[in-house]
């Protein structure tokens, strides 16, 4: 396998840092430092060397530094799948009734989007605002494991942004009192086709992950769950072929047209796919589960997810963990340190007390963060 590895960030006006490097030598990165120091924002800063909107899905302007521009910039000297490459990200001063888009560079030279990054880099993370994702709305879970997908299929997110957009286009549509049957088709159409493209990669992870989990069992300090996707086209997909139910869809979209009108959306499809989890130890919706439980369980999933992004993509991923030892016993820390040491991962791990992370050993080294300046700990 293939490690995903960091070994020089730089950091450019991003939230509270008006420039801040640092250099990594181990696999185990640990950025401590007390509250509101900066540790989760340079967290941030990596996931955006990733396809995607980061792990707080802001907006491009909303993270950068306010004593500046209005640019940003976050750079890295990575080594990944194709050897050591330098990987950029950011924007331009915003202009005046302009929009703003994200430029994406490789070894200092444009690519088309940050989805290129997916060649070097393969991310997970966790994050403390997924802790009520067994709580939460549908929309939430399905946004959570289409991130796992996508660090599986670097495509993913554009196929899932293209396919809101063409439901968004078809809305549109049938807002017109007599709508025109033939834009219909032909939107529906393109609808299906992306449908069962976002549909297909799903099923294909869900079932992956499904059978990773069950292997890991009791292997792990962690609990195991049992997933599965609540989406009836991810589900037919399994035994149906691709051309089938995207013919079942469209006639779907195309008898649904009077009812979607009056709701003003689209009432069917896998834009309202849910994510179900069991707690496996006692069998039991994760939602019924204890909030240290459900901790655990997301710690699980997530270890699970990085050892089947490596067996299907060959790349160990890079993790990102924030403050994810801030609620385990330390027989529970010690676990942990061992199992991520286990998977061959750099990770980066962020949390308020430095001796929390005493037991990662010489695997590991710890920076102090403090106003978003960074030095290393001895």
């Amino acid at each position: 396998m293939t490690p995903s590895r960091i070994h020089r960030l730089t950091l450019t006006h991003f939230r509270n840092y008006r420039a801040a490097s640092l250099r990594t030598q181990r696999d185990m990165v640990v950025l401590a430092g007390p509250n509101g120091a900066g540790k989760t924002n340079c967290i941030e800063a990596i996931s955006f060397l990733s396809p995607g909107r980061g792990l707080r899905r802001a907006n491009l302007e909303d993270v950068a530094d306010n004593q500046g521009d209005g640019s940003w910039a976050v750079s890295a000297e990575v080594e990944g799948a194709l050897g050591l490459a330098t990987l950029g990200t950011g924007i331009d001063p915003p202009m005046p009734d302009a929009s703003v888009s994200r430029r994406a560079r490789i070894d200092r030279e444009p690519v088309a989007s940050a989805t290129a990054f997916g060649d070097h880099l393969r991310m997970v993370w966790l994050t403390p605002t997924m802790d009520g994702l067994f709580l939460g709305p549908a929309s939430e879970r399905r946004r959570f494991f289409d991130r796992l997908v996508l660090a599986i299929d670097s495509e993913h997110s554009a196929r899932v942004s293209a396919l809101d957009r063409s439901l968004r286009s078809r809305n549109r549509l049938l807002e017109v009192r007599n709508y025109d049957d033939h834009w219909c088709d032909a939107i529906e159409r393109e609808t299906a086709e992306l449908a069962v493209a976002v549909a297909a990669m799903r099923g294909q992870t869900a079932a992956r992950l499904a059978a990773m989990l069950r292997v890991r069992g009791q292997a792990s300090a962690f609990p195991s769950a049992e997933i599965a996707l609540d989406g009836w086209m991810e589900n037919a997909l399994m035994s149906e072929s691709a051309t089938a139910v995207e013919d079942r869809y469209r006639q779907i979209l195309r008898d649904n047209r009077p009812r979607d009108a009056i709701a003003g959306r689209t009432l069917d499809g896998p834009h309202l796919t849910d994510l179900g989890v069991v707690y496996a130890p006692k069998n039991m919706p994760a939602r019924d589960a204890s909030t240290g439980e459900q901790k655990a369980l997301l710690i699980g999933l997530v270890l699970a997810h990085a050892e089947l992004v490596a067996e299907m993509t060959g790349i160990t991923p890079l993790l990102l963990l924030d403050e994810v030892v801030a609620h385990l016993d330390p027989a529970r820390r010690v676990a942990l340190f061992d199992e991520l040491s286990k998977l061959g991962a750099q990770v980066w791990m962020t949390g308020a007390d430095p001796a929390a992370f005493a037991d990662i050993g010489a695997s590991g080294e710890i920076f102090g963060v403090d106003s978003g300046e960074i030095s290393r700990r001895g």
